[in-house]
């Protein structure tokens, strides 16, 4: 099993709209083969002390997958390229953390 954390950047007061395209995908992801969990994530409001709270443009989106076979399909899947050219222009950078249980 994969986990992958995917933080997104978003361009300013962009968030909404990049979230609205993004819910559109996840029942089509959910139902790939090997998709354990998938769902985007914002900062959580907590009074934490060791909390690192996002700004208002950024996303995380957590996964997790059977494998890297199936992360590289879910990558290439027909409904990811065209979120991915839906939100070219709502999207500032993507960086990608792919972990395993230790």
């Amino acid at each position: 099993m994969v986990h992958v954390i995917a933080t997104i950047k978003v361009q300013p007061g962009m968030r909404d709209e990049w979230l609205d395209q993004f819910r559109a995908i996840v029942p089509s992801v959910q139902a790939e083969a090997g998709c354990i969990a998938y769902g985007p994530t914002i900062s959580a409001a907590t009074d934490l002390e060791m909390q690192n709270n996002l700004d208002g443009d950024t996303v995380v989106v957590v996964e997790q997958w059977e494998s890297v076979k199936h992360l590289k399909a879910h990558l290439e899947a027909p409904h990811m390229e065209a979120f991915f050219d839906a939100t070219a222009d709502l999207t500032a950078a993507i960086d990608l953390v792919v972990t395993e249980p230790a």
